[in-house]
């Protein structure tokens, strides 16, 4: 049975989304506050987070930022429909997706499904041993079955939305991927992110990438198109 923690300080939305999600099969832990969410995560790490971005003590955010310290774990936001800015910083701070609230839980537990379904992926493939090798693009190296990037030999620490961003623009250098196409990689055929959401995923690796060579340029954008890897 998978773990969801669940963080927000409104009552109705912790029991309406937790009674959703345990009709789903999931264990839903529950928070009303970022700081006592972030002890409890860290004390028992769950499969996915699912954060409120308005919340007493220490915000959404915050939260986040702190996890991103020591995890991976793939984070939904919930946000307020005048957040646009919050939305924006938290996609650029490492959150995997968020849905706006007033939400469709429905919409909601597809994305769920998604995030966990690409780990699950990478778990049945080290379990099988149909493991696909290393991809190596001059200084980048992507190791899906142990989820490294490293960059002239520097790790570079990725959450599973931008190692599989990475990995679809790498995986044939010079080919342009338009947005579409990414969210395609990112997020499967079945689930819409919009245009923003990408490109704030792009912004945030080339800051990763920046921080370990100040000279990175590898991920080029072609304005009003998408993106694409280039080796030179």
């Amino acid at each position: 049975m998978q773990t969801i923690a669940l963080v927000d300080d409104d009552r109705n939305i912790l029991d309406s989304v937790t009674m959703a999600l345990e009709d789903e099969g999931f264990k839903v832990r529950t928070f009303t506050d970022g700081e006592t969410a972030f002890h409890g995560i860290n004390n028992r790490p769950p499969d996915l987070a699912i954060l409120d971005i308005k919340m007493p003590r220490m915000d959404g955010l915050e939260l986040l930022k702190r996890l991103r310290k020591k995890s991976n774990l793939p984070v939904i936001f919930l946000t307020s429909k005048d957040e646009e800015i919050d939305e924006i910083v938290g996609l650029r701070m490492g959150a995997d997706d968020y849905v706006k609230k007033p939400f469709s839980q429905r919409l909601l537990i597809e994305r769920i499904h998604t995030l966990l379904r690409r780990q699950d992926n990478l778990c049945d493939e080290e379990k099988s041993g149909e493991v696909e090798p290393p991809i190596i693009r001059g200084d980048l190296t992507l190791d899906s079955a142990r989820h490294l990037c490293t960059w002239r030999d520097s790790p570079v620490n990725l959450t599973f939305t931008e190692f599989l961003l990475v990995k679809s623009l790498a995986t044939r250098p010079g080919l342009v991927k338009n947005r579409n196409q990414l969210m395609d990689a990112a997020y499967g055929e079945h689930i819409y992110v919009d245009d923003r959401t990408i490109d704030s995923h792009i912004k945030r690796l080339r800051k990763k990438f920046k921080a370990t060579d100040d000279e990175f340029d590898s991920i080029i954008t072609l304005y009003g198109i998408g993106y694409k890897y280039s080796e030179t």
